[in-house]
């Protein structure tokens, strides 16, 4: 079981990442007033001290502790560093993502800190932007200066302030004004205000100040360990700063948590490879595990080993069934020498040139983020390199080979031959992170295989469902090319929607009769978590047709060409295929759309 501290946007995004998995879990804020959804959770209000949350915890049975309450709720990190130590429960920080420190801004260690700061730089028009809670703290200040406080328009909040007899008319509201007509307002020195993390709108304030010449001083956040508190450490401490890790720290220390496994997709993989061997040329470090800023921001560590000469990272793809799942991915870098761009065209950045080597494939034809003839390393995991490697580039540039030495043998067993990519591999990945069994990255490969029929010139498309079905197709159409077939699995509907935007003329859909009784019925996808055989609808078929059969006894849909007469299956198949076309037309209002039923033999049944 596991307790969540939230109230936070971090709060939010943990219970989203949790509630995937369908399992019960604690969420627990100091007030209801944040609005959330909880479908498996369960929501705990009111403040906890150490003793309240080792109770909590021995109460509910909690084996994981998440901390994603606001960074400067230093008594809660606290009370929940200690709690877990003598409980010896593990503890996942979700913290947010910061910007790097920059010269520009005033650093300060805390309040008293910040106070001196400012009086040093003969600061005398403030605005405070750290909530009412510190209004007492800054007292010295503000009795000496003109000083506005920012703060929320509740009579709690306006209490506070009051006790703290800090002057009405100095009051200003987030509901009212942002900072940036605040600032324009006010026209104060400086602006002081927390290191609050993206999601705590940081990075807005010190535009909005920068670009008035204001000063700003910044309350450092405190690094949450529990040496920061005097503790021994009892229990595993984890820090994450997104979604993706969070749900692997889960997975971690709560195997039983998700029913599946995530894994990395072949662009973390590589990019992991990459950084490792980019720590061991430019600082001589191998460490075992390397940090990867994921396309969404968050940084996740992954374990990476060392050769003569690379670093390597091997595919872990959870429990999606994925055919790379244990290749090895291994990644070279080295310095170019002045004014040399590399063996291609500095396409990714200027300091640094991505090729791809043993067992990584190449593109052959048209439709991919990058011409025939180029590595088939896609846009993502090349903008996942440069963004990795490049703050260790101080000066030139470097040259990063990706190869995976068993790559050209596992492409066999991949969509690469259809997609036109030969040799090896496409190092791939959209989040960076592979969710098990995700409809979004099978979805992706069908729209992949679409965009690339399209672009090899073909006005006719074959859409099928899987190789059987295909083979027959293939042996109607021969003069077709290879990537004029693409298999939709089960999402129908979703490829005729991908054909309606790419503009393809003309689109025939093979299906086979377990998927065509769901399609007539309307089930655009026909997946049998969503769509069902529906026996009460067969029977409407059969009326339509003429042709009274019992099917009572059947199980699957393809028992009715046994037992429906020769001389009806003709007729049947052609209302069969009336009522899938009824529904698939309207996807397609443009484009000419011909629905084939196909035997299982073989036999090809038209309207």
């Amino acid at each position: 079981m596991i307790l969540v501290f939230g109230g936070t946007t971090e709060g939010r995004q943990a219970i989203k990442t949790l509630e995937e998995a369908g399992s019960t879990y604690y969420y627990s804020t100091r007030s209801d007033g944040q609005e959330v959804q909880l479908v498996h959770g369960e929501r705990l209000t009111g403040t906890m001290d150490e003793e309240a949350i080792v109770a909590c915890c021995q109460a509910h049975g909690i084996r994981l502790l998440v901390d994603a309450a606001h960074p400067f709720a230093v008594v809660l990190h606290r009370n929940l560093l200690r709690a877990a130590c003598r409980l010896q429960v593990p503890v996942v920080r979700y913290e947010r993502i910061y910007p790097p420190r920059s010269s520009d801004l005033f650093w300060c260690e805390d309040y008293q800190d910040a106070i001196r700061q400012m009086e040093e730089q003969g600061i005398d028009r403030l605005l405070a932007l750290t909530g009412v809670n510190n209004i007492g703290t800054l007292r010295p200040f503000w009795q000496q200066h003109e000083c506005w406080f920012r703060i929320l328009s509740r009579s709690l909040s306006q209490q506070m302030a009051q006790q703290a007899q800090f002057p009405e008319d100095h009051l200003v509201y987030y509901e009212e004004d942002d900072t940036d007509a605040l600032l324009s307002r006010l026209s104060p020195q400086a602006i002081l205000t927390k290191e609050s993390g993206l999601s705590g709108g940081f990075q807005e304030k010190v535009e909005a100040a920068r670009s008035r010449g204001i000063s700003v001083f910044v309350i450092k956040r405190s690094q949450l360990s529990f040496a920061a508190f005097g503790l021994q450490p009892a229990a595993p401490l984890l820090t994450v700063d997104g979604p993706h890790g969070l749900r692997r720290a889960v997975e971690k220390f709560l195997p039983d948590f998700y029913p599946l496994k995530s894994g990395l997709t072949t662009g973390t993989c590589a990019t992991a490879a990459a950084l490792a061997a980019m720590l061991l040329l430019t600082r001589g470090e191998h460490p075992a595990e390397v940090p990867v800023i994921l396309p969404d921001g968050e940084t996740i560590h992954v374990p990476v080993s060392y050769g003569e000469g690379y670093a390597a990272v091997v595919k872990e793809a959870g429990d999606d069934p994925d055919v790379t799942n244990g290749l090895e991915i291994r990644a070279a870098v080295k310095f170019l020498p002045d004014g040399h761009a590399g063996a291609e065209p500095p396409a990714d950045h200027p300091t640094v040139t991505i090729l791809g080597g043993e067992g990584v494939g190449t593109f052959t034809l048209p439709g991919f983020d990058y011409p025939p003839g180029s590595p088939a390393i896609n846009k993502g995991p090349r903008q996942m390199i440069v963004r990795n490697l490049q703050p260790l580039i101080s000066d030139g540039s470097v040259e990063v080979t990706i190869t995976v030495p068993q790559g050209a043998e596992i492409a066999r067993r991949t969509f690469n031959p259809r997609l036109g990519i030969e040799g090896g591999i496409s190092i791939i990945g959209v989040s960076g992170i592979v969710k098990p069994f995700s409809e979004e990255a099978f979805i992706d490969s069908i729209r992949k295989c679409m965009q690339v029929a399209k672009a090899s010139g073909t006005s006719h498309v074959v859409i099928n469902s899987g190789a059987k079905s295909e083979r027959f197709l293939r042996d109607r159409y021969p003069q077709l090319p290879q990537q004029a077939f693409v298999q939709y699995g089960n999402y129908v509907g979703e490829t005729l929607k991908m054909a309606r935007d790419l503009q393809i003329p003309h689109v025939t859909l093979g299906v086979m009769l377990g998927k065509a009784v769901k399609l007539a019925e309307g089930q655009l996808d026909t997946h049998s978590r969503r769509a069902t055989m529906n026996r009460d609808f067969i029977c409407q078929l059969l009326q339509e047709t003429g042709c009274t059969v019992d099917i009572s006894g059947i199980t699957l849909a393809r028992e009715l060409w046994t037992l429906i007469p020769a001389d009806k299956l003709s007729a049947f198949a052609s209302t069969v295929i009336r009522h899938c076309a009824s529904h698939c037309q309207p996807l397609l209002p443009d484009a000419e759309l011909m629905v084939l039923l196909i035997g299982e033999e073989g036999t090809i049944f038209t309207y």
